[in-house]
């Protein structure tokens, strides 16, 4: 079950895990918002994630919730507003150049490289701590060598969180579809971010594959002790896991609280159930 977080406010309207309260935020989205064909998708998105925060982003299909992700990997560049990854501001960061100031993602559709192995799957996230260069990979020089020693290790280590190491040879595409989603998680923590954002991570399992991947959620949120930003339609996952919840509906925020409080809240029921016709 999840368990009871402490809520203390800050020096502004913002609240935070009481654990996370004397660091600054590890996300601050302040105003965000996105104009698409003439329809602003998003419209003042206002969120701040603690630094081990666990939190929640629901609403309803074409909410904006995956939208949302895209303008904070800089998929798309916001039209409105700031985004500050650990208080330094993404403005004209890259989708690369915001992987390595600390933000990883997986995604909705299953984005593996099917053909090469599980290991060398997550070792191919590894990339920017590399310090050999082209001709001490030609000639297996003993920098490269060490390097890729090193790599292979940490990615074997990766894959033990979640049991994994025993498959590290096999190729990616013939992995249970369960085991495919874990591994997209593995790969996203070897490029060690502070912001893990997980896009419907439970869709398509079964509810024993659900309940061995809240598991594994809550693991790596132990060991690496980061902040992660989940996007789930499995309402039971969601409110067993998050600390703090987000709700979207139509681009705009209208909800925000702990699950407690979402789940009674009016405006949150109307968008999910439709608003009750009178009698």
């Amino acid at each position: 079950m999840r368990a009871k977080t402490k809520y203390v406010p800050v020096p502004s309207t913002t609240i935070l895990p009481e654990r996370d309260a004397g660091r600054s935020p590890a996300l601050e989205c302040v105003k965000l918002g996105i104009t698409l064909g003439g329809i602003k998708a998003v419209e003042d998105f206002n969120l701040t994630v603690g630094r081990t925060e666990i939190v929640g982003l629901i609403g309803p299909n074409g909410a904006g919730k995956t939208t949302v992700f895209n303008l904070l990997t800089k998929v798309y560049q916001p039209t409105t507003g700031t985004i500050l990854l650990n208080g330094k501001d993404t403005h004209g960061m890259t989708t690369a150049q915001v992987n390595r100031a600390g933000i990883a993602r997986t995604f909705q559709n299953i984005r593996l490289f099917r053909n090469m192995s599980v290991i060398d799957n997550v070792k191919t996230a590894m990339n920017n701590e590399m310090r050999y260069n082209m001709l001490s990979a030609i000639l297996r020089l003993p920098n490269y060598r060490r390097e890729e020693v090193a790599a292979h290790r940490r990615a074997l280590k990766l894959l033990s969180i979640f049991d994994m190491q025993h498959i590290a040879d096999a190729p990616a595409g013939s992995l249970p579809y369960g085991a495919q989603r874990r591994l997209e998680i593995v790969r996203a923590l070897a490029t060690n971010p502070s912001l893990l954002l997980l896009d419907e991570p439970a869709a398509g399992m079964n509810p024993s594959e659900t309940s061995e991947l809240m598991d594994s959620i809550r693991k790596v949120h132990e060991m690496f002790q980061i902040a992660i930003i989940l996007i789930e339609h499995d309402m039971s996952l969601v409110m067993n896991i998050c600390e703090g919840i987000c709700v979207l509906n139509f681009g705009h925020v209208i909800a925000k609280g702990t699950p407690d409080e979402i789940q009674s809240n009016p405006a949150v029921i109307e968008a999910y159930l439709g608003r009750k016709k009178e009698a």
